[in-house]
């Protein structure tokens, strides 16, 4: 007779399931490391939304968030740089849309 084993955690399968899934495309590279590059607080309010010839979209709750994180481009582009290599983005563009948020 075989023993049963204890139950394991899924939380590994499930990582590993939703990275042989996920997209490897710039915009899901960026998405998938936003929140930890700008924090949550922004991320709360600004969410990477789409990709172009090396510039990414990203969609702001309101139009002073825009600005600010138009003035932040340079640090931003860097930490994203940092987090995912070669798929960073070479800019980014910042669109309002607050009836996302």
């Amino acid at each position: 007779m075989s023993r049963r084993r204890a139950p394991r955690p899924a939380a590994g399968a499930f990582r590993a399931a939703l990275d042989q899934v996920a997209p490897k495309t710039p915009l899901a590279a960026v998405q998938a490391a936003w929140s930890g590059t700008v924090g949550e607080q922004v991320a709360a309010v600004a969410v990477p939304v789409s990709e172009r010839g090396g510039t990414v979209t990203i969609e702001v709750a309101e139009a002073v968030w825009a600005q600010e994180l138009d003035l932040m481009q340079k640090v931003l582009l860097e930490r994203l740089r940092s987090a995912v290599g070669e798929q960073a983005p070479q800019a980014l563009r910042f669109r309002v849309n607050s009836e996302r948020f």
